[in-house]
């Protein structure tokens, strides 16, 4: 019998402030640029995950607003579900997880994230859900 292929399902907040300034973090463990976001526990929702993940590599608490994507790491088998999200209380600080942390434009989230990143940054700004596949750095036409 063939066991069947396994995925992880990560979740990430593109947090939006009224001056449509996105907060991105540096991440600790590759250096890159990205939005707050990991695994989504077995126990919690979509929703509620964003929140925990935002809050735990931010400090900022978030009101989750909708789904803006679904992406898939296609090398790795990671399904990460992305949502727009408003600040709600707090201050962003560095954590355990983030070395940096910045309120970034379009342009410079374009110019400081790898394209299977940033994409989600700017489908955040798009009316309706994207359906996107990548490699980890570069988009994918699957």
């Amino acid at each position: 019998m063939v066991a069947t292929p396994k995925h992880s399902v990560s979740v990430a907040g593109i947090v939006v402030r009224d001056d449509d300034r996105v907060l991105v973090i540096r991440r600790y463990d590759n250096g890159h640029w990205e939005a707050p976001g990991g695994v989504l526990e077995l126990n919690e929702s979509f929703e509620a995950g964003v929140q925990r993940e935002v809050l735990e590599e931010t400090g900022l608490a978030v009101i989750v607003e909708r789904l803006t994507g679904v992406y898939k790491n296609m090398s790795h088998g990671i399904v990460a579900l992305v949502y727009r999200c408003r600040p709600a209380d707090g201050e962003p600080h560095v954590t355990e997880e983030a070395r940096e942390i910045c309120w970034m434009t379009i342009e410079e989230v374009q110019s400081a994230m790898v394209p299977a990143f940033g994409i989600r940054v700017l489908d955040a700004f798009a009316e309706s859900p994207q359906s996107r596949a990548h490699d980890g750095v570069n988009l994918l036409r699957v």
